[in-house]
Formats: C-alpha cells, sequence, structure tokens
C-alpha cells in the first residue's frame, strides 16, 4: 500500500512556468500523484500542449508573472476554478547574462529581475492572501515554493542578475516561512543545478562545457525535469506538514563536490 500522505487527490496546485523544463516536471509529477494542476506560462501554444500531455484535472493560464495586475487576477480565477489552492511553485524565469559584470546592460538587469524577482513576490503573495483567508475561515495549510538555483550560492561569472534574484528567492522563501506558519503555511526553495532544459541548451551545445563541468557532477549526467517530481510531490503533501523555511539542493551533489 502506498504512504498516503503522497496521494494528492483533493489537492490543487499552481506551477508557474510549467509548460516546459523543471516546472513541467512539478506538473506531471504532482498530476500523476493526483493532484488537480493549474499550470501558467506566458506562451498559449506551449500551454496547450503541456495541458494535452497531461490530461486529467489541468488547466492552464497565459500569464506574464511580471505584471502584478496579471498575477492577482489569474490567482483568483485558479480559486475560483478548482475552489482553493494548495501549493504553489513560482517556478517561472529567465537567463540573461553579459560578457562581463562591467558591461553587464541595464535593461537586461532590468527585464531579469522583473521575472525572477518580481514575479516570484507577486506570485507568492497573492498566494498567501488566498491561504491566509482560508485559514482563517478555518481551513488552514498550504505549501509555497520558490525556485532559485545553485547561482543563489555559488558565483556565477557574467550573471550577477540572475544570481541577485535567486538569492532574494532564497531569503523571500525564509521570510514567508516565519510569518505565515501561524497559519499552516510552509514556505520552501528548490535549487537546481546543471538542469537540462530550453534555458541550458546553449551550455548543452558546447562540448568545452560538456567535457568539464558536466563531469565534475558526482552523479555524471545532466539532471532532468523529471529528477524534481519527488520534491513537488513532497511539499504538496502533508507528509511536509512540519518542513517550512528549507532549501532543497537538487544537482546530483555537483556544489558539495
Amino acid at each position: 500500500m502506498a504512504y498516503a500522505p503522497f496521494d494528492l487527490t483533493g489537492k490543487v496546485a499552481l506551477v508557474t512556468g510549467g509548460n516546459r523544463g523543471i516546472g513541467f516536471g512539478f506538473a506531471q509529477a504532482l498530476s500523476q500523484a493526483g493532484a488537480a494542476v493549474a499550470i501558467w506560462g506566458s506562451s498559449e501554444a506551449n500551454n496547450a500542449e503541456a495541458v494535452k500531455k497531461l490530461g486529467g484535472k489541468t488547466k492552464a493560464w497565459t500569464v506574464n508573472v511580471a505584471d502584478e495586475t496579471q498575477v492577482a487576477a489569474a490567482m483568483l480565477d485558479v480559486a475560483k476554478h478548482f475552489g482553493r489552492i494548495d501549493s504553489v511553485f513560482a517556478n517561472a524565469g529567465i537567463g540573461g547574462g553579459a560578457k562581463s559584470f562591467s558591461e553587464f546592460p541595464t535593461d537586461v538587469y532590468r527585464r531579469v529581475l522583473s521575472v525572477n524577482l518580481d514575479g516570484v513576490f507577486f506570485t507568492l503573495r497573492e498566494a498567501a492572501k488566498h491561504m491566509v483567508d482560508r485559514a482563517k475561515g478555518g481551513d488552514p495549510g498550504g505549501s509555497l515554493v520558490g525556485v532559485a538555483s545553485l547561482a543563489a550560492i555559488e558565483g556565477a561569472a557574467r550573471n550577477e542578475a540572475y544570481a541577485a534574484t535567486k538569492g532574494a528567492v532564497i531569503s523571500m522563501m525564509k521570510s514567508i516561512a516565519v510569518e505565515h506558519a501561524r497559519y499552516g503555511v510552509r514556505a520552501n526553495s528548490v535549487l537546481p543545478g546543471w538542469i537540462a532544459t530550453d534555458m541550458t541548451q546553449g551550455a548543452q551545445d558546447n562540448a568545452a562545457f560538456a567535457e568539464k563541468v558536466i563531469p565534475r557532477v558526482p552523479m555524471r549526467r545532466w539532471g532532468e525535469p523529471k529528477d524534481f517530481g519527488g520534491v513537488a510531490v513532497y511539499l504538496t503533501s502533508d507528509a511536509s506538514s512540519y518542513h517550512s523555511g528549507d532549501s532543497f539542493v537538487i544537482d546530483g551533489a555537483y556544489s558539495i563536490f
């Protein structure tokens, strides 16, 4: 018999950037575990493809997480459609580096922050409103997850804007965890390492990178989106009801080698 808390029947999970990459890895596992899944993505075509693949109780919304108004409206719509929201994975993000820090373009810096930091802030703030209101009505609980990166804890040369956003996400999640524990709401971060997604395609196609970096991963391979399914199910499930303020590093042991 399966461990009962991992059965997500009756749970509703929202995944931003859930139509591709790590976000889809989250969404796929959550759906397979029985949860209804809301996907936010900026591409209608990718959203439709993800919903078709997942089937079941899945619905997608086209949302630009950097737009505060869109986020607030979509969060209300998700809650109305499904009746509740039990977990939110603030996963939507973009890359954006430069030749050097001294030449880092301000427009790139602002664009990265608008999605990777503002987008996470807006998404989790609106989700927290829903969960706090639900708790005050006698139904406490919920899980908020911010997707950071190893760039938050290791030096990411020529990617200072990206690194800054991901470090901020970890700090934000700790603050949310402390403030919302009284409502039964927990908040945690997920830090991916080198994962084969669209964002890392350039590195995947780089022979030097494949020769010098990936062999340093103790598991000797790129991570895959499906490697994030287990942590998604755990953080949505009641099995993690006392686990908050933590950072989950999923990198094949790269950061400790």
